[in-house]
Order: C-alpha cells, then structure tokens, then sequence
C-alpha cells in the first residue's frame, strides 16, 4: 500500500479494483496525473471523469450536498455515483463542460483503505482505450493500458465484477434529479 501512496503522490497512474469495474487512477488533485490518464486512454479532454471518495467528509469537502443525494445513496444497492453542481478545489480539467463533477462514495474496502492513505479523492475511469469495453476483471485489461501505467495492484486480479459501472445521477442543489445511466 506504502508503494501505491507514493506512487499517487508523485503524480503516478495506477490500475486498480473498485466497486464495480477495474479502474485506472491517480490523484483528483493532481493535474499533470490527470492528464496522463487522458493522454493513457486516448480520451478526449472534454469528456469529464468521475472521482472516488471513501468518506461523507471528504464529499462534503468537495460538494454542496443536496438531501436528496443522501437519500440514494443511503438507498442505493448498486454503487452510484452521483454528479453535482458547484465543485470546489477540483482541477477545472476533472469537470464536466457545466462545470458539474461526478464522484461516487466507495463502499469497496481496498478503495477506502487507499483514498484514506492518500487523503486525496482519487480519479476512476475505467481501465481500457476509450470507447472500448469496460474490465469487469484484471486479466479484460489490454497489455498496452497495463503498460502504459505507472503501476498495477495486485488486490482482487481474480475477481470478477458484478457491476459493468456504476449508476449515474445529476441532482441539482434544487434536488432535480436526471438519471444519465442506469
């Protein structure tokens, strides 16, 4: 874990499990790191990618956080990642055109225990050249993705997700609710 954390702190890419899909990460706040991971998947800089949170804390640190958000989360079965308004100390890179971030609160015991070391919200985009299909498990990831990284976890390489990806929701400091993907 150790090497992981200094990995991310130097501005570093990593391959790693989440809560549904395996993910390529590195630190939100970092946005030379971010931008690796743009140049790594072949996406363009206008497509906006979500953050992982392991804590209310550290989303309320981020986010003015609508009731309405509190409810589906505390409800939602699949993990969900919810899209806010109004971001604050987010690269402008990370953000969507509206300026909007999406960020989803970790359930998954490795990605607490890593965002916490990190004490940084940590980037998540799935692990494969944009447009092509989302691994549900480490050995879907294409040799060139796991080269081009700085590093790959070991943790769960054999585990096969049950979620292609995770709920997407926009909800508006005025709880309106749109559901972008189910």
């Amino acid at each position: 874990m150790e090497n992981i954390i200094q990995i991310l702190k130097s501005g570093g890419t990593i391959l790693y499990p989440t809560d549904t899909i395996w993910g390529i990460g590195c630190d939100a706040t970092n946005i030379e790191a971010v931008n690796k991971i743009f140049d790594i998947k072949k996406r363009e800089k206008n497509k906006s990618m979500i953050i992982l949170v392991e804590s209310e804390k550290r989303l309320q640190d981020l986010v003015d956080v609508p009731e309405m958000a509190w409810e589906i989360i505390d409800l939602s079965e699949k993990p969900v990642t919810i899209v806010y308004e109004n971001p604050k100390g987010l690269p402008k890179e990370l953000l969507a055109e509206d300026g909007s971030i999406g960020i989803r609160l970790v359930k998954n015991d490795f990605c607490k225990k890593l965002i916490t070391k990190l004490n940084k919200p940590l980037v998540s985009t799935s692990a494969n050249f944009s447009g092509d299909k989302s691994p549900l498990k480490f050995s879907d990831i294409s040799k060139e993705i796991i080269d081009l990284v700085d590093f790959a976890v070991e943790e769960d390489r054999e585990k096969v997700s049950k979620y292609s990806g995770s709920s997407v929701i926009k909800i508006w400091n005025d709880n309106r609710i749109k559901v972008l993907r189910e």
